[in-house]
């Protein structure tokens, strides 16, 4: 008999649920970082300083976009979860629910992510004019 899914034996509910968990996680840990970095400029005006120039690199630049992409889908897909808990049709639409919110993520990721690199990859690789 062949086995039905992936390695994990998900399908797509269980696999959102990682995802709503790991972007949960991840948008924790940056408010951490974002509370810790921010309280540093009672400490110290010039390290508070030191750490702000270092969030203005490409890296961080793209780390950006995966904290936004994180946070969007976390968002959609919490939406999505209170439907599938107190809507009575709920549980029957959740993979219709979940397919919608994955091409709503698309839809304003991909323009996104365009408008909050581009800088980043000119000053990269210059100008494409």
């Amino acid at each position: 008999m062949a086995s039905r899914g992936t390695l994990y034996r998900g399908r797509e509910g269980m696999w959102s649920w990682v995802a709503h968990r790991i972007t949960g996680v991840a948008v924790f840990f940056f408010l951490f970082v974002h509370v810790l970095d921010t309280a540093l400029v009672r400490v110290s005006a010039d390290s508070y300083n030191l750490v702000i120039e270092t969030y203005k690199t490409p890296i961080v630049n793209f780390m950006e976009v995966g904290l936004v992409a994180a946070v969007l889908y976390h968002a959609l897909n919490g939406i999505r979860l209170i439907l599938v808990d107190f809507w009575s049709k709920g549980p029957k639409y959740q993979r219709h629910m979940l397919w919608t919110i994955l091409v709503i993520w698309l839809i304003v990721m991909v323009p996104g992510a365009y408008y909050m690199t581009i800088h980043t990859i000119e000053a990269m690789f210059g100008s494409a004019a």
